[in-house]
């Protein structure tokens, strides 16, 4: 999961750009029609085999039929979070429209919202903002397969950066647990769709994830978080849940600073460790009242006139574990009130958390 991109956001890259940047990184332009004969693929067959006692020709046959996508290495190339300043990436995830959807879905999905809340301690209100950002309520959930995209930055895409270790381990994981899912759920590999970074369903989890927070809150024997929406939902309050979220807790707020601190005291999402009274020594000034022994990471993003100072809180970095970018984090969290402000301007009935 996390470290989810989304398909939605393919149309912000600019196609030359994109094409130059595969020629740079060496990717070849040939494509793979049959991963069961790459090069990098002998050791992950031998590895589903003596590891997971999976048969060896179900694995070739898997591999024969995925295909590599330059579309997906296009897209991976540019990701918004890094090229997109906030004022630019904010209005990608916060419009009117998508605050409407998110009190139309959580009208209709009320019921398991509330229980969501009631089982698991997370708010519905960052459970619609979560499925709202990753895939706009469900209406785009991703339309590649995901045999193709997590093959392709598997065995193709990575080899040729400076992060092919890393990257290579984690994508190779990935296909190796959707193997694993499919036959832990009974699914067809080759059929799963996704993103084209292999993330699945309305709250777009990668396989492992799935395979560790995924729950069929239905209780009809299947996790579907494809087109079911309370398994959906359940699911992303499963994750925030086992992460760590802290119901009722303030999410992240303002601070002012006139010092201009300096680059690489920001935006490093790790686990809270600094003071609000040892940030207001450094020159933060607190707008609202919390105790002084609350931890908080420093934040700026870019206005389109000026910079904004934020303190993440706890929860702030809950959220980063779903997307670790503080502007994913703050796009989700700023959406989210939105849609609780909204949801409780319109109920016949206040909610409880309005």
């Amino acid at each position: 999961m996390n470290i989810l991109l989304k398909q939605s956001l393919n149309k912000f890259f600019a196609a030359p750009l994109l094409a130059l940047s595969i020629f740079a990184i060496g990717v070849s332009s040939s494509s793979y029609g049959d991963y069961s004969t790459h090069p990098e693929a002998a050791s992950f067959i031998d590895t589903m085999v003596e590891k997971h006692q999976f048969k060896r020709e179900e694995i070739i046959a898997w591999l024969k039929v995925a295909e590599h996508q330059t579309s997906i290495v296009k897209a991976m190339s540019r990701p918004a979070e890094k090229v997109k300043p906030w004022y630019e990436y904010r209005k990608h995830f916060i419009s009117e429209a998508r605050i409407k959807g998110g009190v139309k879905f959580w009208q209709e999905n009320k019921a398991t919202l509330e229980r969501a809340q009631r089982e698991l301690g997370v708010e519905p209100a960052i459970i619609v903002s979560i499925i709202g950002v990753e895939t706009n309520y469900g209406s785009n959930t991703g339309s590649y397969k995901v045999v193709d995209a997590l093959a392709t930055l598997a065995f193709d895409y990575y080899t040729y950066t400076n992060k092919r270790a890393s990257r290579k381990r984690f994508f190779t994981a990935e296909l190796e647990n959707l193997f694993l899912l499919a036959r832990e759920q009974n699914q067809n590999p080759i059929e799963l769709k996704g993103s084209y970074a292999g993330a699945m369903g309305l709250g777009q989890f990668m396989p492992s994830s799935y395979r560790n927070y995924a729950v069929d809150f239905d209780d009809d024997q299947f996790a579907d978080i494809w087109t079911n929406p309370t398994d959906a939902i359940g699911s992303v309050a499963n994750y925030f849940s086992r992460h760590g979220w802290r119901e009722g807790e303030a999410v992240a707020m303002r601070a002012n600073n006139s010092t201009d601190p300096a680059e690489e005291s920001l935006n490093n999402l790790h686990r809270p460790k600094a003071t609000l009274a040892e940030l207001n020594g450094l020159g933060y000034k607190i707008i609202e009242q919390l105790p002084a022994d609350t931890k908080a990471l420093p934040m700026r993003f870019e206005a389109k006139y000026g910079s904004e100072y934020w303190l993440g809180l706890h929860n702030f970095y809950v959220i980063s574990r779903y997307n670790p970018r503080t502007k994913y984090a703050m796009a989700v969290y700023q959406l989210s009130e939105l849609i609780r402000e909204r949801n409780c301007a319109q109920s016949s009935t206040q909610p409880t958390d309005c």
